[in-house]
């Protein structure tokens, strides 16, 4: 699919992508409760606490909340649905134990080393990032795949997020790297796989749960990459 279009630059998603990010947070919310001594059952937790983590970082790509008002307002959403309160102290510093424990765990997709062993020698490899930047690079090093990449583009460090063209036209400049000789590869539609297309980049959709289409090039897992490249 790729392997005529002189394609010398791969940009990767990192959360979702690469990073099993649902089942490292389970990990750390585990960690935050027992740290806090507080007793939860964590599956009934989990079923509240990710479609609102889901929505706010929706509202925080979007410039309606702040990074605080995220943090502090999926855990206070979650913890009204679930009748519980807590101090605002003690909301706090769960959201703050949290972004210390998430790099902890670091369990990648299924494929991501062998993928990355396989593009590495003919490909500049790159990371585009929404997440926070104090636990981004943490999660690239514990998981010992920072030395795949040539450039990581970090959203707080450039000040717009994806689907922001700023971004993508940022790390394509850092990178010294051509809209039309990249690939963008992501797990969100609209942040990664639009907002690459609106500068011209090239995209593959990494859609675990979904359907391959013509019009976007889809993969369910990680290895089917290879085959394309």
């Amino acid at each position: 699919m790729f392997k005529d279009k002189n394609i010398t630059d791969l940009f990767f998603d990192l959360d979702h992508t690469l990073w099993d990010f649902e089942k490292n947070s389970a990990l750390a919310f585990k960690n935050v409760f027992e740290h806090h001594k507080i007793e939860m059952d964590l599956p009934g937790f989990l079923k509240i606490y990710e479609p609102i983590n889901f929505e706010y970082w929706k509202r925080y790509r979007d410039e309606e909340v702040t990074k605080q008002e995220l943090r502090r307002g999926r855990l206070t959403d979650t913890f009204n649905q679930l009748k519980l309160e807590f101090p605002l102290e003690m909301i706090d510093a769960m959201a703050v134990s949290y972004i210390d424990f998430l790099p902890n765990n670091n369990y990648l997709f299924e494929g991501t080393i062998e993928l990355l062993d396989f593009l590495k020698p003919n490909f500049n490899l790159h990371i585009i990032t929404n997440g926070f930047e104090e636990v981004q690079f943490k999660k690239l090093k514990n998981s010992n795949i920072d030395s795949y990449f040539k450039t990581v583009t970090n959203s707080e460090r450039v000040g717009v997020k994806k689907p922001n063209p700023k971004i993508f036209q940022h790390a394509l400049q850092f990178a010294n790297a051509t809209p039309q000789n990249s690939v963008m590869i992501g797990d969100n539609f609209e942040a990664d796989i639009l907002g690459a297309k609106a500068v011209g980049m090239h995209t593959l959709y990494f859609n675990p749960l979904g359907s391959t289409n013509e019009e976007h090039p889809t993969v369910q897992q990680l290895l089917e990459i290879k085959k394309l490249f």
